[in-house]
């Protein structure tokens, strides 16, 4: 397809491009262009509102003796679409916007407006600041506190993400995958207990808690009154008792319990206690 598109030209060997006579234009001549309006405007003659992104055929040309920072600024023509009244505006690359010169009014300026309030009340605050020190001090003392509060914030919000990053939420997410089997989920629940066990360290573990089993002390009541009771030779001589020996305290296990309060184990402490009596008093004798 290429090759059916040419585009050269013919330029014979005798060519010479000095001789061909060039046109005189004017230095500041118009160009026609196609382009759309820049915004919302209304013709003052007819009242005719055009908004918008409209399209027209304008004619362009450069603004003498205006620039911004070697910047070029251009003027554009356009005619209304009701009474074909002509409309000019310019470029305005300082506020990267568009001016309005002649034949209409801009519409919906409320942000060029709100923008050019707020920079005259800066104006205004750094003057007040530069003729009042109070004012400056106490305007420093709120960037101060506002410093701080964001401080403040940011370290709240750091806390918070490191709280957040200790939760694994893909572990958690795992434990209640559906994908899993109701057998698999608890062989993987037990070996979770296990791994837990196997960290657990228990202190002492080659300690070991005895258990000494109960021990009864019987003391005979019979025995201890035979002690108590006074003899006849003790009452015709006058003589003093003798001094009471101590008997022993029978110290049983809980196994011999039900052994100590049989008849054959009193009687054998009684037999003990009338022998070492008759001794005694044959002594005293």
């Amino acid at each position: 397809m290429s090759e059916r598109k040419v585009l050269n030209k013919y330029y014979p060997p005798d060519f010479d491009p000095s001789k061909i006579p060039r046109m005189k234009l004017p230095k500041n001549r118009q160009y026609t262009v196609r382009l759309m309006a820049p915004f919302n405007m209304r013709c003052k003659t007819c009242g005719e509102y055009i908004y918008k992104g409209k399209k027209f055929n304008a004619r362009k040309e450069d603004v003498e003796n205006e620039d911004y920072l070697g910047i070029r600024i251009y003027r554009f023509y356009i005619k209304c679409t009701r009474c074909l009244q002509e409309i000019s505006f310019k470029t305005d690359p300082k506020n990267t916007d568009y001016e309005i010169e002649a034949g209409a009014t801009r519409n919906f300026m409320a942000l060029k407006l709100a923008e050019e309030q707020a920079q005259k009340e800066e104006e205004e605050a750094k003057e007040e600041e530069a003729s009042n020190p109070m004012k400056l001090l106490e305007n420093r003392t709120k960037q101060s506190k506002n410093e701080i509060e964001l401080l403040e914030s940011l370290e709240e919000l750091k806390d918070l993400n490191k709280r957040q990053q200790v939760v694994d939420f893909e572990t958690m997410l795992s434990g209640f995958d559906s994908g899993l089997t109701q057998r698999e989920r608890e062989e993987r629940l037990q070996q979770l207990d296990e791994e837990y066990i196997k960290t657990v360290k228990f202190s002492n573990p080659t300690k070991r808690k005895l258990v000494v089993e109960e021990e009864e002390v019987v003391v005979e009541t019979e025995a201890l009154e035979a002690t108590k009771r006074p003899t006849s030779s003790w009452s015709v001589t006058g003589a003093k008792a003798p001094a009471t020996t101590k008997k022993p305290l029978i110290v049983r296990p809980k196994s011999a319990k039900d052994d100590s309060k049989t008849p054959s184990g009193g009687l054998a402490l009684l037999g003990a206690y009338s022998g070492s009596d008759s001794g005694s008093e044959g002594d005293t004798a």
